[in-house]
């Protein structure tokens, strides 16, 4: 590379308003799903009850949003294609903002890159139509519109070719349109959506929500049904939380009904779909004792507050927000979880008896065969003889007049009692007990339960009596750079609580004095490099806790009952009642379902008898 030569004095020159606004829309429309998401926003802070979209070629080719909202005239077409040029707020307060949009640069934006028809009507007003191509604004025009706003756009970045270089398949572009559209969708469920793909001869629907009608919780969980499914609603449980003029309402699944990637995570903030880094590090948190690494929990979470408490204004897509005070935020949302999956008892998702009915339906293909009325009393008489074995059919008193003994229900001598996971009944290959429930049966995994037991009660303890240190011989010195030490030494606190004692020594270095002794030797250097990575992530570390929870979960591992050892009856009731009263009990320290229970009626499927 050559040096500058510094006796040429670059020109400064003003920019067209053509390249500001395709400068901007670099920022603001990444791809077709970011014009769909502004677009829709813009239909919603209109009061739009309903929104239809479409799109063609993944949204490449034509996106067309339609609403019914409070449309515009005539003369606020040309406006509403100005750059910051906006209805929702008047620019005297950033923060006191109610709104989707407000920065005044999507239709602009759109209109430089691709081909822009904005169609509206207003109440009482006449129909106009505007058309912008690759930022050329054309004239005003009449229209009969109906009442509410069309805005078509057709080839997208057909104005900056470089950036369809970097556009994905079809397919995925239009995956990423239908998330979009389902995060807004769960935003407003009093609104109805629909998405229709026009690539073809005949639109194809691929997402649909009518509007949901009854109270706010009522309305979501319709909405969350549809978007999520129903063993979502019937495996989610309601939060409701509030501290400090933050509120946190919504559904979050049960650990054992969770996902291997993070595609199922909805977070709102005032209503708004975000994807910020530090709420997304406090969902983990709230799950981290439940679930592995490698599954991802399933919520749909609405955090409230007043505007003034959470900056939006923080990045262009308006997909990250910043909190007055983040710690606040974050420790409810943790709180709130953990609260709710503690109440949650023993419970596991119902989606882990589905699986397993699933597994043992019979691949026969031989047709159904019913059960018809009650026969006669001397035709039963008469299948009894038939039915009796050799030597047998001459006794009538046994097999003619009465159905046999092993048919008769005898009620066992010790009954199940009115508990969730009844009474044992048997276990089977040393492992699996059997009990009997009022309306089915439930299988448990013995090592599994324990395990859980075991770690719970382990974690009880450890905070009760504080984590024991060790005092190193010669302490660690650990070289950081400035700023990280000083963002280790803000949180000492906190790490001296779980065992870890670090001070600062000298510039940017931080010295390890005492460490947790239930770990053993440990790299203090690693650690304290994990702790670092967590904390530039997410803005906060569980990592040495999570260490903590890691050695005592192999302790309960190997200090409970083990698969292959034979349970006494009464010990084996002795485990259920302890899970029955156990938070967490409904899963494994790994996230798996520590017992499956089937209903009568599940039971009776499996032998065609429903």
């Amino acid at each position: 590379m050559n040096a500058p030569d510094r006796n040429i004095r670059p020109e400064i020159r003003q920019l067209d308003e053509a390249a500001v606004n395709r400068i901007a829309a670099g920022e603001v429309v990444e791809r077709p799903a970011s014009a769909v998401k502004e677009l829709v926003e813009n239909a919603l802070d209109a009061g739009a009850g309903r929104i239809d979209i479409d799109y063609a070629d993944g949204g490449k080719t034509l996106i067309r949003v339609r609403d019914d909202g409070h449309g515009m005239i005539a003369q606020d077409l040309p406006l509403a294609l100005s750059r910051h040029a906006t209805s929702k707020i008047d620019g005297s307060d950033l923060l006191n903002i109610h709104s989707f949009g407000f920065r005044g640069e999507a239709l602009p934006s759109l209109g430089s890159v691709g081909r822009l028809t904005i169609t509206s009507r207003a109440v009482g007003g006449d129909g106009a139509r505007l058309t912008v191509d690759g930022g050329r604004m054309g004239d005003v025009r009449p229209d009969a519109a109906s009442y509410g706003t069309t805005v078509t756009l057709r080839d997208l970045f057909f104005a900056t070719p470089a950036r369809l270089k970097f556009m994905r398949s079809d397919r995925a572009e239009a995956q990423a349109i239908a998330d979009v559209v389902k995060r807004l969708a769960l935003a407003e469920p009093y609104v109805s959506f629909t998405l229709s793909d026009v690539s073809g001869d005949a639109p194809r629907e691929v997402f649909r929500a009518d509007a949901a009608q009854g109270a706010l919780f009522d309305a979501l969980e319709e909405r969350m049904a549809t978007i999520l499914g129903r063993d979502f609603t019937e495996n989610a449980l309601c939060i409701d939380a509030e501290r400090d003029g933050l509120r946190l309402t919504g559904f979050a699944a049960l650990p054992t009904y969770s996902r291997g990637a993070a595609v199922a995570q909805y977070l709102f903030v005032n209503g708004r779909p975000v994807r910020d880094k530090m709420l997304l590090g406090a969902l983990r948190a709230g799950y981290a004792d439940v679930l592995p690494r490698d599954r991802h929990p399933v919520v749909a979470l609405f955090l409230n507050c007043a505007p003034e408490l959470v900056d939006v204004n923080v990045h262009p897509a308006k997909s990250e927000v910043r909190f007055c005070d983040p710690g606040l935020a974050r420790g409810l949302l943790v709180s709130a979880l953990r609260h709710a999956l503690a109440g949650a008892g023993h419970r596991a998702s119902s989606t882990v008896a589905g699986a397993m009915l699933g597994a043992m339906q019979p691949q026969s293909t031989a047709p159904r065969s019913y059960q018809m009325d009650r026969p006669s009393a001397g035709a039963l008489r008469s299948t009894y003889q038939l039915q009796a074995p050799d030597g047998l059919a001459e006794a009538p008193a046994f097999w003619g007049d009465q159905a046999p003994v092993s048919a008769r229900h005898e009620a066992p001598t010790d009954a199940p009692a009115e508990t969730p996971l009844g009474a044992a009944r048997a276990q089977l290959h040393e492992n699996y007990i059997v009990a009997q429930t009022a309306q089915g049966i439930v299988i448990v995994d013995q090592h599994a339960a324990h395990e859980r037991l075991v770690y719970e009660r382990l974690k009880r303890q450890r905070a009760e009596n504080g984590v024991a240190t060790q005092t190193l011989l010669i302490p660690d010195i650990v070289e950081v750079t400035a700023s990280e030490s000083a963002r280790l030494l803000e949180i000492a606190p906190d790490l001296a609580k779980l065992g870890l004692g670090i001070e600062g020594f000298g510039g940017s270095s931080v010295l390890v004095r005492e460490i947790p002794a239930v770990l053993g030797q440990i790299n203090a250097k690693g650690l304290i490099r994990d702790i670092l990575d967590e904390l530039e992530d997410f803005g906060h570390s569980r990592e040495l806790e999570a260490r903590l929870d890691a050695v005592l979960s192999r302790m309960a591992c190997h200090g409970s009952v083990r698969s292959g050892r034979v349970m006494r009856v009464e010990e084996m009731n002795a485990l259920l009642r302890e899970m029955e009263a156990t938070p967490l009990s409904g899963q494994c320290n790994h996230g798996r379902p520590t017992y499956v229970h089937l209903g009568l009626a599940d039971i009776e499927k499996l032998f065609g008898r429903r």
